[in-house]
């Protein structure tokens, strides 16, 4: 089967049911684990992107957050919040199939704090220079869920069974 096709193929028809053109394709072992296309428009929830919509169908499926050899396909390069949950799930690859830059001059996503021509980098920035306003407000009884959560876990930082780059 070619993923690339169905991806795209998932994409056009949720432009032509009203939806967004973006879709997501997760394959592994040679067959289709999950797919969804972008559903922000039609559930006006603005996290129903077609790579986080695929991630959390594939993860149920499997019983596992980590997707360790899956190929995910999106139609183009992920935006920072999709780029994030891949980035988190460990998938072997993402393959995407076209740039921001080529499709620019047919769709355009600016928000008020969201530009994808910026948005990158202000993830580098320290909070306190981000254009989205942030205040830390520092709380010892925040640090003590993650002891609790610690203390549950027999000490142990980590998350059992989360690939790792050691």
């Amino acid at each position: 089967m070619d993923f690339a096709r169905r991806t795209i193929d998932i994409a056009r028809r949720n432009v032509e049911e009203g939806g967004r053109p973006f879709a997501t394709v997760i394959v592994k072992d040679g067959e289709i684990l999950a797919e969804s296309p972008n559903r922000v428009a039609q559930t006006s929830d603005p996290t129903a992107h077609a790579e986080i919509l695929a991630i959390r169908e594939a993860c149920q499926k499997l019983g596992t957050e980590h997707l360790v050899g899956a190929t995910i396909y999106v139609l183009a390069h992920p935006c920072p919040m999709c780029l994030g949950s891949l980035y988190y799930c460990s998938p072997d690859e993402v393959v995407f199939l076209t740039t921001r830059e080529a499709y620019e001059p047919h769709y355009v996503d600016d928000r008020k704090y969201f530009e994808l021509k910026t948005f990158y980098g202000e993830f580098a920035k320290d909070y306190r220079d981000r254009r989205l306003p942030m205040r830390h407000e520092p709380s010892e009884a925040a640090v003590d869920v993650y002891r609790l959560w610690q203390d549950r876990n027999g000490g142990n930082r980590r998350v059992t069974g989360a690939p790792t780059t050691k």
